[in-house]
C-alpha cells in the first residue's frame, strides 16, 4: 500500500523559496499565503549549496526556521531534495561529472541539471544529500510529502560521454544478455554494423549517414532507465526514513517534452504530478490542458497534482505572452476538471534576479496591488469551494493509445515522411473528442480494455505482438477499434512487419497497402464518399486494397485516385476502421462523431459551442465542470437537484448560466 498525501481538499500553493529573500520577508509571505489560501509549498528545490556548503558538511538553520514557519502558519511542505541543481564545489572536485552533448562537447555547470545521469560521483553525492534532509526532516510535522529532484531529463534527458556509454552497455547486457540477440533486434547485418565485442558498441553519437534505428531507439529506452534509477534511488533513501511520506517527483507531460516513459515511471511514484505551461504560439491553448490533464490522470489511474504551472507569462519562450482576464482560473480548474487534487505555480515570489527573474509568479513584482494577486486570492476560494471534489474519479468510455516507445520510433530519421510528429496526430483526433465532450483516458496497448467501448491509436508506428494481440482482441469482442494511418508498422525492435501495410493490424483493420504515399508541405488530396463535401487530406496517402473491409471514402486525384482511403470492417463481434491519410479537422470531426456514435460514446453533456464540459465522479455524486473559452457563455442543462459549488446556490430550473469566460462546478446528485 503507498503512502497517500494526507492533506483536505485541493492543496493550494507553489515553489516557496524564501531563501532568495531576506528573513524579514518571511513573515510577509506566510501571511499572505493565509490570505491567497495556500495550504501546500514545495521548499528545498534548489538549495543544495546551501544545504551542503562543503562536502560533508552541512547547514540546516535556514531550513529548520522556514519549515518551522509554515508549521506554524498552518502550510504543509512538499520537501524536496535539491538533486537538480549540484553546487560548484561538487563539480571543481569531480569534473567528470559534467554531461557531454552529442557533439562531443563537454558542457559547463553555471545552470541547472548540468550533470551526467550516470556518473558515480554524481549519485553518491545526490543519496548523501538525500539522506542528510531523510535523518533530520522524516519527523517533522510540517513534512506532508517528499520532492524528489526537479523536472527529471529536462535538461539532461542524454549525456554522451564514455561513462554513460560504459552504462549503456551495462544497460543492453541486461535487456539482451548476449550479443547475438543485439546483433539480431538491431539487425547489424545492415551497413556491416555487427558488434563481436560489448566495447565497441557507443551511444548513438554523430555519424556520417544515418545512425541504425534500434540502436537509437534503446538509446533513448536507457536514457529514460538511467534517470528513472536515480529517482527510485533517492525515494527508498527516503521511503526507509519515514514510510508513511508519499514520495513525488514533477513529470512534464506537455507538448514539447517526450524525453521518458512516464508508463515506466508512474508505478514507482507515491503521488503523480506534473508541471504544465502554456505555448504561447498555441491559439487554443486549453485543448493541450485538457489532452495533458487526460493523460496525467490515466498514468495515475485517479487523482494527481499539478506541481507547477504559471500564473502569467514565462520566462523562456522567444515571446512569453501573459494570460488574459479569466485565463489563470480558467486554466487551473481545467486541471481540477480533469482530475488534479492539487493547483500549484512557480513560483509563490517572483523572483528579482536569476534566470527566472521575468517569470510570473503567484505574488508578482507589482506586490498585492495587481491583477495576479486578485485572481490568485480568488482561486484559492474556489478550491475552497471545490474540497469534496477531491479523489473522485474520471468517467471515460473512450480510450486513446499512447505510447511513448511509437513515438520515439516515428520521429526518428529517414522515415518516409520527416513531416510525422506523433503528438499532432493524437492532438488531430483527441480535438473532436474534447470540442464533443467526450471523456477520454490514454492507455498503454496492452492496457485491460475492457471498460472501454471506443479506443483509437491515432499513431502507433511500433507496436509489439502483445499490444497488436491485445487491440485486435478488443475489436473481436465487441469494441469498435480505430486506426491511424502508418500504425502497426513495425515490431518493439523497429523492424517492418513483413507482407504489407498496415503490418500488425492487417486482419482486423480487414486492408492490404503496398506501397506508401507520403505528401509534400502543403500537398493536399481530395477524398469523396461518405464524408464531408469537399474533404481533402493531407500529410500522408498509401495504395490499400480492401481484404474483406468496406470502403468508406476514396481519394479523389493523384496516382491513387479511386483507391480506398477511409475503410470500416466488420471483425468478429466488433468494427474496426482505418484512416490512411490525415484528413482536414472538419472531416476528421464528421468521422469520429459518427465512430463514437457507432459505439454508443456520449457526451457528458451537451454544451454551446466553446463550452468545456469534463465530469468527475464521487462516490455519492458527480461533479460537472463547465469552462467557457468562447467569450459567450451560455446554457447547459443539469440533472435536477443540482448545486453549483463556486456559489453554494441550489440549480433550481434544471440550468446553469456559464458567463463569459467563466467557469461552473455544479453537483449532481448520483440519479
Amino acid at each position: 500500500m503507498k503512502p497517500e498525501l494526507k492533506l483536505p481538499g485541493i492543496a493550494y500553493g507553489g515553489d516557496y523559496n524564501p531563501e532568495q529573500w531576506p528573513e524579514e520577508v518571511w513573515a510577509e509571505d506566510m501571511r499572505l499565503m493565509r490570505e491567497a489560501g495556500v495550504t501546500m509549498v514545495s521548499v528545498g528545490i534548489f538549495s543544495w549549496a546551501l544545504l551542503e556548503p562543503a562536502e560533508g558538511e552541512y547547514d540546516f538553520s535556514r531550513m529548520d526556521k522556514i519549515l518551522g514557519l509554515l508549521h506554524d502558519n498552518g502550510i504543509a511542505a512538499d520537501l524536496a531534495t535539491p538533486t537538480a541543481a549540484p553546487p560548484a564545489w561538487f563539480f571543481r572536485r569531480h569534473p567528470e561529472a559534467l554531461p557531454v552533448d552529442r557533439d562531443g562537447r563537454r558542457l559547463s555547470y553555471g545552470s541547472r541539471q548540468t550533470f551526467c545521469p550516470s556518473s558515480p560521483a554524481y549519485r553518491r553525492a545526490a543519496l548523501r544529500i538525500t539522506r542528510a534532509i531523510a535523518d533530520r526532516y522524516a519527523g517533522h510535522p510540517a513534512v506532508a510529502m517528499w520532492h524528489v529532484h526537479n523536472e527529471y531529463g529536462c535538461h539532461n534527458a542524454e549525456c554522451y560521454c564514455d561513462t554513460s556509454a560504459e552504462a549503456f552497455r551495462g544497460w543492453l547486457r541486461s535487456r539482451y544478455e548476449d550479443l547475438a540477440a543485439l546483433n539480431e533486434a538491431w539487425g547489424t547485418t545492415f551497413w556491416s554494423q555487427w558488434y563481436y565485442d560489448w566495447d565497441e558498441i557507443l551511444p548513438p553519437r554523430p555519424t556520417g549517414a544515418v545512425p541504425n534505428p534500434t540502436h537509437q531507439l534503446d538509446w533513448r529506452r536507457f536514457c529514460s532507465d538511467e534517470l528513472l534509477s536515480l529517482y527510485v534511488a533517492e525515494r527508498d533513501v527516503l521511503g526507509a526514513a519515514a514510510p508513511s511520506i508519499p514520495a513525488t517527483t514533477n513529470f512534464m507531460v506537455m507538448y514539447n517534452f517526450d524525453a521518458l516513459d512516464y508508463w515506466r515511471w508512474a508505478p514507482h511514484l507515491d503521488v503523480l504530478s506534473n508541471d504544465h505551461y502554456l505555448r504561447s504560439t498555441d491559439p487554443e491553448s486549453e485543448i493541450d490542458i485538457a489532452l495533458s490533464g487526460d493523460l496525467m490522470r490515466s498514468l495515475a489511474g485517479g487523482p494527481w497534482l499539478l506541481m507547477e504551472h504559471s500564473t502569467g507569462a514565462v520566462n523562456w519562450q522567444p515571446v512569453n505572452r501573459a494570460k488574459g482576464p479569466g485565463e489563470l482560473r480558467r486554466n487551473a480548474l481545467a486541471h481540477v476538471a480533469r482530475g488534479a487534487d492539487g493547483i500549484a505555480y512557480f513560483q509563490w515570489r517572483a523572483a528579482k534576479a536569476g534566470a527566472e527573474q521575468w517569470h510570473s509568479a503567484m505574488l508578482p513584482h507589482a506586490g498585492t496591488d495587481s491583477r495576479i494577486w486578485q485572481d490568485v486570492v480568488r482561486l484559492g476560494a474556489d478550491l475552497r469551494a471545490l474540497a469534496e471534489v477531491r479523489d473522485s474519479a474520471g468517467t471515460a468510455e473512450v480510450a486513446v493509445v499512447w505510447d511513448w516507445n511509437a513515438r520515439w520510433a516515428l520521429e526518428l530519421p529517414s522515415q518516409p515522411s520527416g513531416e510525422l510528429r506523433f503528438l499532432d496526430l493524437v492532438r488531430d483526433w483527441y480535438e473532436p473528442l474534447w470540442r464533443a465532450g467526450v471523456a477520454v483516458d490514454f492507455v498503454r496497448p496492452d492496457a485491460d480494455l475492457s471498460s472501454y467501448r471506443l479506443v483509437l491509436a491515432p499513431s502507433l508506428y511500433l507496436v509489439d505482438e502483445a499490444g497488436a494481440a491485445n487491440l485486435t482482441s478488443f475489436a473481436r469482442r465487441g469494441g469498435v477499434l480505430a486506426v491511424g494511418f502508418h500504425s502497426g508498422a513495425v515490431d518493439e525492435n523497429c523492424h517492418v512487419r513483413l507482407g504489407g501495410y498496415p503490418g500488425a493490424f492487417r486482419e482486423v483493420l480487414g486492408v492490404r497497402g503496398d506501397e506508401l504515399f507520403p505528401l509534400l508541405p502543403g500537398e493536399s488530396v481530395g477524398l469523396t464518399g461518405e464524408v464531408t463535401p469537399g474533404a481533402t487530406g493531407t500529410l500522408w496517402s498509401e495504395r490499400v486494397r480492401t481484404e474483406g473491409a468496406r470502403v468508406v471514402a476514396t481519394y479523389t486525384e493523384g496516382p491513387l485516385s479511386g483507391r480506398p482511403a477511409i475503410t470500416r470492417n466488420a471483425y468478429g463481434e466488433g468494427v474496426a476502421w482505418y484512416v490512411a491519410t490525415r484528413p482536414d479537422p472538419a472531416t476528421l470531426g464528421a468521422l469520429l462523431d459518427r465512430i463514437r456514435s457507432e459505439a454508443g460514446v456520449e457526451p457528458v453533456r451537451t454544451t454551446p459551442e466553446g463550452v468545456e464540459a469534463a465530469l468527475r465522479r464521487g462516490s455519492d455524486a458527480d461533479y460537472l465542470f463547465l469552462i467557457d473559452h468562447s467569450g459567450r457563455g451560455g446554457e447547459v442543462a443539469v440533472s435536477d437537484g443540482a448545486t453549483e459549488l463556486l456559489t453554494g446556490k441550489p440549480v433550481g430550473d434544471g440550468s446553469v448560466t456559464v458567463p463569459a469566460g467563466g467557469v461552473v462546478v455544479v453537483r449532481e446528485p448520483r440519479q
